[in-house]
């Protein structure tokens, strides 16, 4: 046992450890100097961003500090918001998929998460400060994602982003019918696929018309015996509500109209169609619907469905009028996610100005976090990297990162 005098200068440290953590929370930080790319706003040459209490407040050639700002000098640096990588399954333990059955949306990703997993710092270190982490493509409907701000070192509910919207993986094509095919049972080809998927979405119509019958009469003033709870039923059900975004795991054009035409068919939205390489060949009915892309900058050809691919497909929709984003689906190329944007440059004819935003604001808006992150702006969190050259140059490397303001990698 401790003596009560050790007891008490403990307690103090405590407290004074506390108010200066408090304090540094708190205080300004103004990074002056850097080329800034706002994203929204254009290039400011020599800029300078105001932070305090992990807000953006100020961004522009000169900022109005206090005289005890903290000022990190990024002269002859770039500085651009921190990247967003809107797909993928780095610190879920490698267990992605429910493979026990093709519907299972009540399989919550949060429950997986890994959050000392060494992949969030490499990817931190590229310069990654959010991701949307979903379930596997195992399945029709898979579970309920989490995204995730990159605070390595933190605790795991620290980790999660504060107030993110909810979202739901879905999958077609070539995984789930293999999969479950190759256990003779269905979905076994693509017909199987939409067949469990409308069946699964027409038991939760009924469950939810149950729900709102029991609702009525409570309101009547009937006491009626409520419907048995079902966690499958219940998270199909607030999809219904619209209550989830949306994301689903789709490569052929003739599978994205089908999934269009199931979600007016049921009344939901679909956010963003992932992979997505023949995007291009039915962008405007894509764009018509309002669904984002989040595709590859050049993967292609590792599975029958994934091979009639171009490298212009993200230019071209992105032009058309859809949020696109370049994904990396793989936490080795989720560290490089600024060279992956590159590549929509060099081999896709996409501008500057265009590969940043495939990777900054269009991603954020796919997680559905744009008014939160994406661009340097007064108002947003102050998530953001430093770069000691041009960010989408493939010898640019990360040097600080921010986020809510705060160093997490230097």
């Amino acid at each position: 046992m401790k003596h009560p005098k050790w007891l008490g200068i403990s307690v103090l440290l405590l407290l004074l450890t506390a108010a200066a953590s408090a304090h540094s929370a708190s205080r300004e930080v103004v990074i002056r100097g850097g080329t800034v790319l706002t994203v929204t706003q254009g290039t400011i040459p020599n800029g300078a961003i105001l932070i305090r209490d992990g807000k953006i407040v100020e961004v522009g050639r000169s900022v109005r500090a206090s005289p005890d700002a903290l000022v990190i000098d990024a002269t002859g640096k770039f500085v651009t918001p921190g990247l967003i990588d809107a797909h993928n399954h780095i610190a879920l333990d490698g267990d992605v998929n429910e493979t026990t059955s093709p519907v299972t949306p009540h399989m919550m990703m949060e429950d997986a998460f890994h959050y000392d997993d060494k992949n969030i710092y490499y990817t931190l270190a590229g310069g990654v400060t959010t991701s949307l982490l979903l379930h596997g493509s195992a399945n029709m409907i898979g579970g309920q994602s989490i995204v995730i701000k990159h605070k390595f070192g933190k605790s795991r509910e620290e980790m999660l982003f504060p107030g993110a919207p909810r979202s739901i993986k879905f999958a077609a094509g070539e995984n789930p019918k293999r999969l479950y095919g190759g256990r003779r049972q269905m979905p076994a080809s693509r017909m199987g696929n939409f067949a469990v998927l409308r069946q699964a979405l027409t038991e939760a119509q009924d469950y939810l018309r149950q729900w709102e019958e029991y609702e009525k009469k409570v309101a009547e003033g009937k006491k009626p015996t409520p419907p048995k709870k079902d966690l499958k039923l219940e998270a199909l059900a607030d999809l219904l509500r619209g209550k989830l975004l949306v994301h689903i795991h789709c490569y052929r054009a003739d599978e994205f109209l089908t999934e269009m035409r199931i979600a007016r068919e049921f009344g939901y939205k679909i956010r963003a169609f992932h992979h997505a390489l023949e995007g291009y060949k039915v962008a405007d009915e894509i764009i018509k619907e309002g669904i984002g892309i989040a595709t590859h900058a050049d993967w292609w050809g590792y599975k029958v469905e994934a091979w009639d691919a171009v490298p212009q497909n993200a230019t071209f929709c992105r032009r058309r009028g859809a949020h696109v984003a370049i994904i990396s689906d793989s936490g080795d190329y989720s560290r490089r996610l600024n060279q992956e944007a590159a590549k929509a440059i060099k081999y896709g004819g996409a501008t500057e100005d265009e590969a940043l935003r495939m990777i900054t604001l269009d991603a954020a808006w796919i997680i559905g976090v744009d008014d939160r992150v994406g661009s340097l702006e007064p108002g947003k969190d102050a998530d953001i990297v430093i770069w000691d050259k041009h960010p989408l140059s493939i010898y640019a490397r990360a040097e600080k990162v921010l986020i809510d303001g705060e160093i997490y990698f230097d």
